[in-house]
């Protein structure tokens, strides 16, 4: 039977990769995880990774029935004029399942015979040749019709999007679960949202009351943000919290010469120049979503150059992690190896179908050391004859208590009496410190700061869109996200937090983790922690932490930090030799340009009242860097001591430069905007609610 000439009536191409017969070439044999998804790599040799979010076309032809020519290879012979030749669009389209309710069986039909030139004579030899079934509809395609072959880590393994998640973004399981689900959502990142305030509160020499006061602000400040933002922003289930971006750049403002020798309160006015540069880097960065500009820096910012930024930021503190849990290293290391048991070696154990160890490792891993740490104090491990650790180190005469008092306050569970002292309510009101004091110079710093906070969360949008949502956001949606987490660290400036408010990194291990992407469970898991910011004793509770845990749970989760922006890697060609090249640079330079501008600091026989884990910090005046315009000085010597500011200069600019295909960049791909507006289902995940969106339809560059 001959084929008909008749395009419209010539069958349509079956589904996507096809399958191989036994006669057809061999594909490119797969890596390790390749087997286990089906992944084939675009070009030979740089084999790890695929698109962000991109469809890759895979090595066969649908219709020679053969192996596509790679780079190098000479072109197939032309098929004879006389043959009738379908050829595919080179257009990437979304893969459909193949479901009951479409007729599909999850079999192939068996192939017809369709006639094919034979070369060797002038007569049609009839073949088998691929049977093509119907064209689904175009309809749009929710969770349960679409498979994203992009590869995503979740329990170490690479599945394909929404695979095993539990719930996602538009979801609502119900009341218990939300609550269930969201408290679990918090809990299993409190380190990342307490921890910040535990560490710069005693830095610019506030006492455990100050500690605790700025707790109940950082819980507060988070819970309204992130109900800002899960309606207002990027509308994903992202928490809104202090981000370790922040810190490197607090610690040198507190560390700064001229607030070395203040005298009276410290805290309060540290805490003040604090709020001002916050204030006016957080302006900068509200205005750099809301004008547009980030939709239009976005085409510089990939995985290649997120990856080094943000793994830097937790590289960049290990001069303070295990000094300080070294003062007391049986709590410290017991506190570590827990966790590390919890998160890998029992990741796999559930108990009523929930991972708790690896959902719960660090909440855990604090709890049974600070009940050791209470058993141990109660039976008088850490108490010393003649010596109390409540009496200051200066007005110690004994030389035996001056030698024990380090460790009596790292390891003893009594030594912070911030759960006494606090009371059972407690308001947190805008400005509680006093009036912000703006320093041009501090805030220019933050403002650097602020750029590398909006990198950190692009990563983050991406990353959690390809899990929770049907696609990833426009550009319009995520200059939106970045415009409010401006406004939210406003509010993170006025209350007084000592740090900005952004997109925690964390978020996309928790998500992937707990298999949550409810938007639902995050609000409600804010509002608990509104209340909870007004009971006052949670906030001491909090703040009564001993520091040699707090040092152990800074160590795993600044390892964490810098493993996530390793992991964002796996968008692009890790195997590149391009991309290899830059990492490597961006890595080390990140390392040793900030140790050429701290061998400026302080020498080595001076008697500095700075502890040596904050000397890296108290570079401002010291640096390489000596104009005659001292606020220049200072802003140039502490921004090139940030290890995150030369990783992200290094490789924004060697990114951009370098030659590269977008697969090999693994450039991230966001979704168009006229195509998202004719998609209900993209437009209910990511549209205003209330009906605010039809108020600012007129503002596209912010929006779907």
């Amino acid at each position: 039977m001959a084929q008909s000439s008749d395009p419209n009536k010539r069958p349509k191409p079956g589904p996507w990769p096809p399958g191989q017969d036994s006669n057809e070439a061999p594909a490119i044999p797969p890596s390790s995880w390749a087997k286990r998804t089906g992944f084939r790599p675009r070009f030979s040799g740089e084999t790890n990774a695929s698109d962000s979010g991109q469809i890759t076309r895979s090595p066969v032809d649908v219709e020679a029935g053969r192996v596509r020519p790679m780079n190098g290879t000479a072109p197939p012979p032309p098929p004879p004029a006389n043959a009738q030749v379908q050829r595919q669009s080179d257009k990437d389209q979304p893969v459909k399942k193949r479901t009951e309710a479409e007729g599909g069986t999850g079999r192939l039909p068996p192939k017809p015979v369709v006639p094919v030139v034979n070369r060797q004579a002038n007569n049609v030899v009839p073949v088998e040749t691929p049977a093509v079934p119907p064209q689904p509809s175009h309809r749009v395609a929710r969770n349960a019709d679409v498979e994203n072959p992009l590869p995503q880590m979740v329990d170490d393994e690479f599945v394909s999007r929404h695979a095993h998640m539990k719930y996602e973004l538009r979801d609502t399981p119900g009341f218990v679960p939300i609550g269930f689900y969201g408290f679990q959502h918090y809990l299993s990142m409190m380190g990342s949202l307490v921890l910040i305030p535990l560490v710069i509160v005693p830095a610019m020499g506030g006492d455990h009351e100050d500690t605790s006061m700025v707790v109940s602000t950082v819980l507060l400040v988070s819970g309204v943000t992130t109900l800002l933002q899960a309606n207002f922003g990027s509308r994903l289930p992202l928490i809104q919290g202090p981000s370790f971006v922040f810190l490197a750049p607090a610690l040198a403002i507190i560390k700064s010469p001229e607030f070395l020798g203040l005298n009276g309160n410290n805290f309060k006015h540290i805490m003040k120049e604090l709020q001002g540069a916050i204030i006016i880097a957080s302006g900068f960065q509200a205005l750099l979503g809301y004008s547009g500009l980030m939709a239009l820096l976005l085409r510089f910012i990939n995985p290649v150059v997120v990856s080094p930024t943000v793994a830097a930021v937790g590289l960049s503190f290990y001069s303070y992690g295990f000094p300080q849990m070294g003062a007391c290293l049986e709590i410290g290391m017991v506190q570590i190896l827990l966790v590390i048991m919890f998160c890998l070696y029992l990741r796999k154990v559930s108990v009523l179908g929930h991972r708790i160890f690896l959902i719960y490792a660090v909440p855990l891993g604090l709890a049974i050391t600070w009940a050791m740490s209470f058993l141990l104090t109660e039976a008088g491990a850490y108490k010393y004859d003649g010596c109390d650790v409540n009496i200051p180190t200066s007005n110690m005469i004994s030389d035996h208590c001056r030698k024990h008092v380090a460790r009596m306050k790292s390891c003893r569970a009594d030594a912070s009496h911030a759960l006494k002292s606090s009371p059972w309510f407690r308001f947190p009101y805008p400005l509680q410190w006093g009036i912000p004091i703006f320093n041009w110079k501090m805030a220019i710093v933050m403002c650097m700061v602020s750029v590398i906070s909006s990198v950190d969360s692009i990563g983050s949008y991406h990353a959690s869109s390809l899990l929770v949502a049907s696609r990833p956001p426009t550009p319009g949606v995520v200059s939106r996200g970045i415009g409010l987490e401006g406004l939210c660290s406003i509010l993170a400036g006025v209350w007084g937090t000592g740090t900005g408010s952004t997109s925690l990194t964390e978020n996309v291990h928790t998500i992937a983790v707990t298999k949550m992407g409810s938007r639902k469970a995050v609000e409600f898991g804010a509002i608990v922690l509104i209340i909870l910011s007004f009971v006052g004793k949670v906030g001491g509770f909090i703040a009564s932490i001993p520091q040699v845990m707090v040092a152990g749970l800074l160590c795993i989760m600044w390892g964490m930090l810098a493993a996530l922006g390793l992991s964002n890697l796996r968008y692009s060609e890790a195997g590149s030799s391009r991309n290899i090249i830059i990492i490597g640079l961006s890595f080390f330079f990140s390392l040793s340009v900030p140790a050429y501008f701290q061998q400026y600091g302080l020498s080595p026989n001076s008697n500095s009242p700075v502890p040596a884990y904050f000397q890296p910090y108290v570079v401002a005046s010291h640096g390489p860097v000596r104009s005659q315009y001292g606020g220049l000085n200072y802003v140039m010597n502490t921004l090139l001591s940030f290890h995150m500011v030369i990783a992200f200069l290094v490789a924004v600019v060697l990114d951009n430069t370098v030659p590269g295909s977008k697969q090999e960049r693994g450039v991230y791909v966001w979704s168009e905007p006229d195509a998202v507006r004719r998609e209900p289902e993209v437009v209910k995940d990511y549209g205003l609610p209330f009906r605010v969106g039809k108020l600012f339809r007129w503002v596209r560059w912010v929006g779907l």
